[in-house]
């Protein structure tokens, strides 16, 4: 059985990879918009992947006994002045998520869930990967300059 603090804090974990799925959507909406379709089906494909992991938290909960439960999730962004702008802020994003997921691990280790101490570190792992590609496609995006910017938005439509 699951904590009643552990349990909600994984339910606040669920609306905020919620609101991640929102804010990437929103990007992927923007970049679309501004002619960036690479780069727009890279967004999706991350809005999807922040979806899933919601699914996956929800789904840990009820195996463990929990209620899942969407929080109010509040409006996402709406623009940004360019791919490099959304890029930053997507890395900016991903380092935040990062601290909400290790301050969810210190929870599960508060309360003695192994368990969920375990579960959770594949999330921590996979942050690890997430701020890398972020902080990846924003560098490649400041070394190609504006003419690099076609063929990085070729290869980020290859996700």
């Amino acid at each position: 059985m699951i904590t009643e603090k552990l349990q909600k804090a994984i339910n606040d974990q669920i609306t905020a990879e919620l609101w991640s799925s929102n804010l990437y959507l929103q990007m992927s909406y923007f970049l679309e918009k501004e002619g960036w379709t690479g780069a727009a089906h890279w967004m999706m494909k991350q809005s999807e992947e922040e979806r899933n992991h919601s699914n996956e938290l929800a789904q840990f909960l009820i195996k463990r006994g929990g209620a899942a439960k969407v929080g109010m999730i509040d409006v996402v962004p709406d623009g940004w002045g360019s791919m490099l702008e959304a890029f930053e802020h997507v890395y900016k994003h991903e380092c935040h998520v990062s601290e909400l997921i290790n301050d969810l691990v210190d929870v599960a280790s508060a309360e003695k869930d192994k368990a969920a101490q375990d579960f959770l570190w594949g999330f921590v792992r996979e942050q690890v990967e997430e701020e890398a590609t972020a902080s990846a496609i924003v560098e490649k995006i400041k070394k190609g300059g504006d003419a690099g910017l076609f063929y990085i938005d070729a290869q980020l439509a290859q996700r």
